[in-house]
């Protein structure tokens, strides 16, 4: 694709990134094909391409966002499916990152969505927060009907209750059962914490099972990528900074008796982190810390393939249709481990079709966009009932929540499947699922 920024726009390293991409961009179209909002609308403009005529035209033209460039960046649910599918390796990811960016410091948005976004980025991203924020949800449970669309999405996606919190909490570190192998931090991250922590529970018990040290760092918390989705990149890029200076200090680096691993069982979270050493890559004081990170994360189906998952001790022959988050497929590249984990422990593992397609979750996504997210969530529940599998399996928090909203069949995180099958207890969700034959 030819570009026509100037010299002075060069000048900006974010510009020169922009540029490069889009100039790798040949117009083939092949992302329309696996890109779920086209699937859907059928829009050249709610397509990666589309899209990145859009940001070409804004950026190199140095022009506020319109009303229409913010209706179809707004859609794109940053899937990345585009990525997996071009064949000429577009980073559409780092620009439609960009585009956000753009979009918030040129474009005001009403005031009851500014107010919405807000919301979001302060509270989900904030435990103590997120849970005073249930109570007031369980409150007004009964009014939804009544509330406008946004507002709706945001109680239906809410649990009845919520779990207890973990037994865990406060702890800084889990030793290794036997000889130590490995020690690695473990993000306990924002929302799962909330939401789901038996996750948390069974990834150190997988772990210490395992022979690995795993500790919680002291000032570790949100990843960002809430608030980067949002086009907020300074106060994601303060929370990433916590991280990052929490997990250097563990490291040999930085006086801490050193990591193998920062372990991620949120895909989402994953992705993010992984991408830090490209966000303060122009950051000289950050840059070379930002790295490292990116370089010790690891998801945890990802490090348990790298140092091999121990003999099932309760092979329990469920079939299990494996979910894989786009965050984790596309994102990360992650599609082969977590299947062969799950077979290594004894399940039968199904896919379903269209397994390329987002659930609709995408961050908030379904909270801003929930008409969408709706028939996507829809779609991917439908498909993954015609496996007729007995439980569902993903490794990541919100497809778990968005799709347990479309379907009866029970929804657990990889990581508690593992936990079980190698001697942890049942998954909660799983409590009422009929046994099945041990295999022999």
């Amino acid at each position: 694709m030819q570009t026509s920024f100037t010299v002075e726009q060069r000048a900006d390293p974010d510009i020169r990134d922009a540029e490069n991409i889009l100039r790798a961009c040949v117009h083939c179209g092949f992302c329309t094909a696996t890109c779920p909002t086209y699937t859907l609308l059928g829009d050249e403009l709610d397509s990666p391409r589309g899209r990145i005529y859009l940001i070409k035209d804004m950026l190199e033209n140095d022009k506020a966002a319109s009303p229409v460039v913010v209706k179809h960046i707004d859609r794109c649910l940053s899937c990345l499916s585009c990525m997996t599918t071009c064949p000429s390796g577009v980073h559409y990811q780092h620009l439609v990152d960009h585009g956000r960016r753009h979009i918030e410091k040129t474009y005001t948005r009403p005031a009851a969505e500014r107010t919405l976004r807000w919301f979001l980025g302060q509270v989900l991203s904030n435990p103590p927060l997120f849970r005073w924020a249930f109570v007031g949800t369980r409150a007004v449970r009964r009014l939804a009907a009544l509330m406008p669309g946004r507002l709706r999405s945001l109680v239906d996606v809410m649990p009845d209750r919520l779990p207890p919190k973990s037994s865990l909490d406060g702890r800084r570190v889990f030793p290794a059962e036997g000889k130590t192998r490995a020690r690695t931090a473990l993000l306990t991250g924002c929302v799962q914490r909330v939401l789901n922590p038996a996750i948390n529970d069974a990834t150190v018990r997988l772990l210490t099972r395992h022979g690995v040290e795993v500790v919680v760092a002291e000032g570790a918390g949100c990843c960002g990528a809430l608030l980067h989705h949002l086009g907020e990149p300074e106060p994601s890029n303060r929370q990433a900074r916590q991280n990052i200076e929490a997990w250097w200090k563990q490291t040999t680096d930085g006086g801490g008796a050193g990591l193998d691993a920062i372990i991620v069982n949120t895909s989402g979270c994953g992705t993010q982190i992984k991408d830090m050493g490209f966000h303060f890559r122009n950051d000289a004081d950050w840059a070379g810390k930002a790295a490292a990170v990116s370089e010790l994360a690891r998801d945890v189906t990802e490090f348990l393939a790298e140092i091999g998952l121990q003999e099932p001790v309760r092979p329990t022959g469920h079939t299990i249709t494996y979910h894989s988050a786009c965050s984790m497929q596309h994102g990360q590249k992650i599609t082969a481990q977590p299947i062969a984990l799950l077979s290594a422990a004894g399940f039968t593992v199904k896919t379903a079709k269209e397994s390329h397609l987002c659930c609709g979750s995408a961050g908030v996504y379904n909270l801003l966009q929930p008409q969408l997210a709706r028939r996507l969530r829809d779609r991917k529940a439908a498909n993954l009932e015609r496996t007729g599998a007995q439980a569902i399996a993903t490794g990541n928090i919100g497809c778990m929540t968005q799709l347990a909203g479309a379907t009866a069949i029970p929804i657990v995180h990889t990581v508690e499947l593992l936990d079980w099958a190698t001697g942890g207890p049942q998954p909660p969700a799983l409590a009422g699922l009929e046994s099945v034959t041990f295999r022999q």
